[in-house]
């Protein structure tokens, strides 16, 4: 076995963590609803999403029999909604294609949606005694420093090359407390910023901190110009009833319930009273608001707009949800967000 991973095994047995809500279960259900929960989200973060989606959704067969909008609303707030559809879409194939088992091939598991080469070998490995390395980006930074590998891990070729050092590194025995071990050390030590190298197990070892170069890597991302595109929302009240509108499948927010959009250069009486089949009392604009997704930023442009009468059919495609219900509807955050801070 190399240094490397005896040392990191070993202090995985020591200072590893080892009380997180889905560590200690070979269930491969639990173990692959927390590997994408934590897909771009702190620990912190998912714990009592995991927590409340185990409560309702107990079993992988449970889950794939759930309406897709009770998945979304479980889901609302964590972001990246894409992972609950491919989530949801994924425990329906192990119930027709796998009879309702996980698959243990880590190449089978990668068949699923949602679910890539590093996650299928997590699963393979904490559920099925599978010998596989992993690469999230905690295994990245660590195996960037130590090995003082240049170039953004995410570019292809880096990303072969991080690959082939993980199954290079692999110890023959031990093989999940050791990626255990490398996702502790990245969360907790090796981190992106102020890493704690006096700590650290592999510190004399380390390319990076020998050379004083732990601030340089991993390699960021190269910079690039985030776009940003603008959008309308309307806040449709009619009375304590807010409407909404459910997104398509794909795209962002799919699935998911979100206010009715305003198109550009639309006059919103007209828009909604033909469109719509509501007429609108009084308008009036609320404060103009940022979000950020991964490739560009949306400025969102909220009406609030006093519903005085319906009059037409057009409105059916409309949802319409008390004050009382907003709470356990599939809204993304930035919705909740506006309707939070409009009285």
């Amino acid at each position: 076995m190399s240094e490397f991973a005896t040392r990191l095994i070993a202090w995985q047995r020591r200072h590893g963590r080892h009380d997180l809500p889905w560590q200690n279960t070979r269930d491969p259900y639990r173990v692959w609803l927390s590997e994408i929960m934590l897909q771009q989200t702190q620990v912190a973060t998912v714990i009592p999403y995991y927590e409340r989606f185990l409560a309702r959704f107990p079993t992988l067969a449970s889950l794939a029999n759930a309406p897709a909008e009770e998945v979304m609303s479980l889901w609302s707030g964590l972001g990246y909604y894409a992972r609950a559809r491919n989530l949801h879409t994924s425990a329906q194939l192990v119930v027709t294609q796998h009879e309702g088992s996980f698959p243990h091939d880590p190449a089978t598991i990668a068949r699923l949606p949602g679910i890539g080469r590093s996650t299928a070998n997590a699963l393979a490995v904490f559920c099925f005694g599978a010998r596989a390395p992993i690469l999230d980006g905690n295994v990245k930074r660590v195996l960037c420093r130590f090995l003082g590998i240049e170039g953004f891990p995410g570019a292809p070729a880096i990303e072969s090359r991080l690959w082939q050092y993980g199954t290079d590194l692999l110890p023959a025995r031990n093989v999940a407390t050791y990626i255990q071990a490398q996702m502790d050390l990245g969360a907790t030590l090796c981190t992106r910023s102020k890493p704690r190298c006096d700590a650290c197990p592999l510190a004399d070892l380390c390319v990076a901190h020998r050379s004083g170069r732990t601030a340089e890597l991993p390699t960021p991302r190269p910079k690039r110009v985030m776009p940003e595109k603008e959008v309308t929302l309307l806040l449709l009240r009619d009375g304590k009833r807010i409407a909404f509108e459910q997104r398509p499948p794909a795209g962002i927010w799919g699935g998911l319930l979100s206010l009715p959009e305003l198109p550009d250069a639309a006059e919103v009486h007209s828009h909604c009273e033909r469109l719509l089949g509501v007429r609108l009392g009084a308008v009036r604009p609320a404060p103009t608001f940022t979000h950020g997704f991964t490739h560009f930023r949306l400025r969102i442009r909220p009406l609030v707009c006093a519903v005085a009468a319906h009059v037409g059919v057009a409105e059916a495609g409309l949802r319409w949800i008390g004050q009382d219900e907003l709470a356990q509807a599939p809204l993304p955050a930035p919705v909740r967000k506006l309707l939070s801070a409009i009285p």
